[in-house]
């Protein structure tokens, strides 16, 4: 038969970028955890409606979801966010009514689109959220967190912080008017999504990648110049905590998010490493849509970090945090086929007395050449050999493949107890 292929825009990753991925995962849930934030897990399908009822006017809704029908003939959809399904996981488990939770979760969404570099129709995302919180201390705090990873990515110089607010929803509704008014001359010369856009979320024209639309944006109006009274005490009180904490930041006044939920605080944190996909982190508060789905009345902010962009970029700035070396601790090196019953109880002892030890057994037998290639390779610090004087002797022979130390031909229990002062 043919040789079947992946789905366009669904990427595997393979073994030597999957402790990357790992490495950045463990940092992640180590950040979020160290600010207090709980993870919290729900299913990669929903209900299509969850989506549409609060989206129905943003291409990642009317073009881009993956909808079918199941046997039951209900609509159903692959997620393409995090938020909305996280919101109706809180009604759902009664995680708002006696408590101010904080979240965080990670894993695949889907969306149909033209697959780029750092986009794909699977791609992933690690997002927190915090219900329940009313000031702009929050707000600051979950823009800590981000930088809080950076820094311990080792990336911090090479992402800015871009903030912005839309204000209430009547602020949103009159800043859309006006951008409507101000378009309005010039409706000529959109093209037909433009022209959509411009009709049922304007706000989205400012987001637009199309030179022609960013140069007529110049002397178009900026949001933060009508902002309703509380939501610019808000917003000047955010970049004051802000300015406490030492943050850089820039107000970019056109600064908007892909979906219709959200209100007031919306950020961005940026890269200039990555070409036209510049946004590595981006979020804001929704304080409406606990509401919009059901539940009464809560306040809400969030962002969410596009992971295969991130993984680029970690890739780009070369910190893959050794990667390598937190793969495999000791390779099992054996120089007789004879070898090979002897060596698999070998490690399992090592393994029982040192948890955690990341050991890996080579059962080929090809030359010693090769083996140390592929022990070297794996990122092991440490070659255990067992040829036909170790098993005739019942020792092993001791490498250290970082160190220029010699060699040395112990038996199992100082063995044991060598690795146990290295690992």
């Amino acid at each position: 038969m043919p040789k079947i292929e992946s789905i366009r825009g669904m990427n595997d990753v393979i073994p030597s970028n999957v402790v990357i991925w790992q490495s950045v995962e463990k940092c992640i849930r180590s950040v979020f955890g160290s600010y207090g934030y709980e993870e919290i897990r729900f299913p990669l399908v929903e209900k299509a409606e969850l989506f549409s009822s609060v989206g129905n006017s943003t291409d990642i809704v009317t073009k881009q979801m993956y909808v079918f029908e199941d046997k039951g003939a209900t609509e159903i959809a692959l997620r393409p966010e995090g938020t909305a399904s996280c919101v109706r996981a809180c009604l759902e488990n009664d995680l708002l009514r006696v408590d101010s939770p904080r979240l965080w979760y990670m894993g695949p969404m889907f969306r149909y689109e033209r697959p780029q570099k750092g986009r794909s129709r699977q791609f992933h995302q690690a997002s927190l959220e915090a219900y329940g919180i009313e000031g702009p201390h929050i707000d600051a705090e979950v823009m800590l967190v981000a930088e809080s990873l950076w820094k311990n990515l080792g990336m911090i110089n090479s992402v800015r912080l871009e903030i912005n607010t839309l204000g209430n929803k009547q602020t949103k509704n009159n800043y859309k008017k006006l951008l409507q008014d101000f378009f309005e001359p010039f409706e000529k010369d959109l093209d037909q999504d433009s022209m959509r856009n411009l009709k049922q979320n304007p706000l989205r024209l400012l987001d637009s990648k199309s030179k022609k639309i960013r140069d007529m944006l110049r002397d178009a109006p900026l949001i933060t110049d009508h902002l309703d009274k509380d939501s610019a005490i808000h917003f000047n009180k955010l970049q004051d905590v802000l300015g406490l904490t030492g943050v850089s930041f820039n107000v970019n006044g056109r600064l908007v998010r892909g979906l219709d939920y959200y209100n007031r605080t919306v950020f961005e944190w940026k890269t200039n490493l990555l070409g036209a996909q510049d946004t590595v982190c981006g979020g804001g508060r929704y304080d409406a849509l606990v509401e919009e789905l059901g539940g009464t009345s809560c306040p809400a902010i969030g962002f969410s970090i596009g992971m295969e962009r991130l993984i680029l970029l970690v890739q780009k700035l070369n910190i893959e945090e050794d990667v390598h070396n937190s793969n495999i601790d000791c390779f099992f090196v054996c120089l007789a086929e004879t070898a090979f019953s002897q060596i698999i109880v070998y490690a399992e002892k090592i393994r029982k007395n040192i948890p955690g030890i990341k050991l890996k057994v080579n059962f080929e037998a090809t030359s010693a050449s090769s083996q140390f290639k592929r022990a070297d390779k794996s990122g092991a610090k440490i070659a255990l050999i067992v040829g036909e004087e170790e098993l005739k002797d019942n020792t092993i022979s001791f490498k250290d493949l970082r160190e220029d130390f010699p060699q040395e031909t112990l038996s199992l229990d100082k063995t044991i107890d060598k690795l146990s002062q290295i690992f």
